[in-house]
């Protein structure tokens, strides 16, 4: 979290004494220390399961992950998004999965688009439909890291080959 402090451009005020200075001060760090342990545990708790998911404790991992998905952490969404696409840990249900890739996605996370586009390139939870799977896809490569692209790119293509021209533009 950044915040920046614009300079005043009124002179014939003053500023705050002295005293207020280091009460507004002393807020802010008090602020910003209660927030910091928040996204600690949020990063401890997604590291844990990872390590659950590694080791093959889906349960685990689907107990830790879901209270953070539900406090729109989108990483948590894509890795719950996965388990429930797939059954590990969880029932096999697309709908859940959709939902979570499309919160994710919506964020931002190119995992998620990636995912959300796959879904609808199959009709896995949504109705089959080339041309939003075009659209995901498209976003996935666009937000992706380099080394991530070209396999974002790749999906992008293959779900092309299946479209007409209108499609594409359209998509």
């Amino acid at each position: 979290m950044t915040f920046a402090f614009a300079p005043s451009t009124n002179i014939v005020t003053r500023g705050p004494k002295p005293s207020q200075r280091l009460a507004l001060v002393a807020s802010f760090v008090l602020f910003a220390c209660c927030l910091m342990p928040l996204r600690a545990a949020s990063a401890d708790a997604l590291t844990r399961a990872n390590a659950a998911y590694s080791r093959g404790d889906y349960v685990s991992a689907v107990r830790i992950l879901t209270p953070l998905a539900l406090r729109s952490n989108a990483k948590a969404q894509v890795l719950l998004g996965f388990m429930y696409e797939n059954g590990y840990g969880a029932p096999q249900a697309y709908d859940a999965a959709v939902d979570l890739y499309f919160d994710a996605a919506i964020q931002g996370n190119p995992f998620g688009q990636g995912m959300l586009g796959l879904m609808y390139d199959k009709g896995h939870g949504v109705p089959r439909d080339v041309v939003l799977a075009y659209k995901w896809l498209n976003l996935a490569a666009a937000h992706a890291p380099r080394r991530e692209r070209d396999y974002y790119l790749r999906l992008r293509n293959a779900v092309a080959s299946k479209m007409s021209p209108a499609q594409i533009h359209e998509g």
